[in-house]
């Protein structure tokens, strides 16, 4: 989890020296996940190479990957507040455009990819379930570099994950039923395991054990990265016989994923009539996936190649996020209409 920058204390204020945190005392923790968010697809691909040259190092730990997302989900709790909550009813319809455009792009890209490139079944439901996971774990600190609506990010990847014990197997059952058998049922009790719970004994210690948490946020961008990264590794490593053959048209797949997601995340935001700051937001809330998740169930319920589009994912999307948020960071906002009231 890279969600130093995640809560609205943080959310960006624009002033004519650029962008910087409402709370100046949170501007080290800001500061910290940027330089998370550079390191983090360098560890992640460190963590592949290592996973591919020693699979047998890795290997013994597949059984670990649901309780490695589980540090990572509670380290999303730590860094949610009640007013994060409180900005979806101020915010409804923003809020829910950018659910339903989340849940409504992703999933569908993922299955007409994997339908147009033909993937055979593995690889395509692993796509698919790339598609259905709930937003990613950068996604907050990306809108925060690209100088987006960083209040209304937090609102739809906590929504987005909260929602995702039901809606992420609902997807998966109808748009990749048709690759391989899904058993929607479990699918439902390893992500309240694994994500929901986690989730809210992060919120109820930051809620009870406020400055212990306080001290700890700074460390949780570098934390969340060793994990996903060692996650990566495990899933790599259980593939690693098939990568060589089957690495290009996942790296394609995955491209053109993440492409569809980051622009018709956007695309969603100026058709909804949101501001461009909120347009920014969109645009990584859409592209941007849970991938330990999406990695996590598809080791669990599947093989381990299904695993490896969310291994490529969880590399290219941030860094593909931290270009585009670079690229958008130097261009002007273009209005300041509110967003989504």
């Amino acid at each position: 989890m890279l969600e130093a920058t995640k809560t609205p204390e943080t959310a960006p204020l624009a002033t004519a020296a650029g962008v910087v945190p409402l709370n100046p005392a949170l501007a080290a923790e800001a500061k910290v996940a940027r330089i998370a968010v550079t390191v983090f697809p360098l560890l992640v691909l460190a963590a592949g190479v290592a996973g591919f040259l020693l699979p047998g190092a890795f290997q013994p730990l597949g059984p670990a990957v649901p309780y490695l997302l589980g540090i990572i989900m509670f380290c999303m709790g730590l860094t949610l507040t009640p007013p994060d909550f409180a900005a979806v009813a101020r915010r409804p319809w923003a809020v829910v455009l950018g659910i339903v455009a989340h849940y409504v792009i992703m999933p569908g890209a993922g299955w007409l990819i994997a339908t147009i490139l033909q993937l055979e079944p593995a690889l395509a439901v692993g796509l698919i379930l790339v598609g259905c996971a709930p937003s990613g774990t950068a996604s907050n600190v990306m809108a925060f570099l690209a100088k987006g609506d960083v209040a209304l990010s937090v609102a739809v990847a906590s929504v987005s994950t909260l929602i995702a014990p039901i809606v992420t197997p609902i997807l998966v059952l109808f748009l990749a039923g048709s690759f391989l058998s899904i058993d929607a049922g479990a699918m439902v009790l390893d992500i309240v395991k694994t994500v929901l719970v986690p989730v809210i004994a992060g919120l109820m210690a930051r809620l009870f054990l406020k400055n212990l948490v306080a001290k700890a946020l700074p460390a949780l961008p570098w934390a969340s990265a060793v994990v996903i990264s060692l996650i990566v590794a495990v899933v790599v490593a259980g593939s690693a016989g098939k990568i060589v053959a089957a690495g290009g048209i996942v790296f394609l797949a995955v491209v053109l994923h993440n492409g569809f997601g980051l622009g018709l995340g956007y695309l969603a935001g100026k058709l909804g009539r949101l501001d461009d700051k909120a347009r920014r937001a969109l645009a990584f809330e859409v592209g941007m996936q849970n991938s330990g998740l999406a990695a996590t169930l598809a080791t669990a319920h599947f093989t381990p190649l299904a695993a490896l589009p969310s291994a490529v994912f969880s590399l290219w999307h941030n860094i593909s996020g931290a270009v585009v948020a670079a690229w958008l960071a130097r261009r002007p906002l273009q209005d300041s209409t509110p967003s989504g009231s």
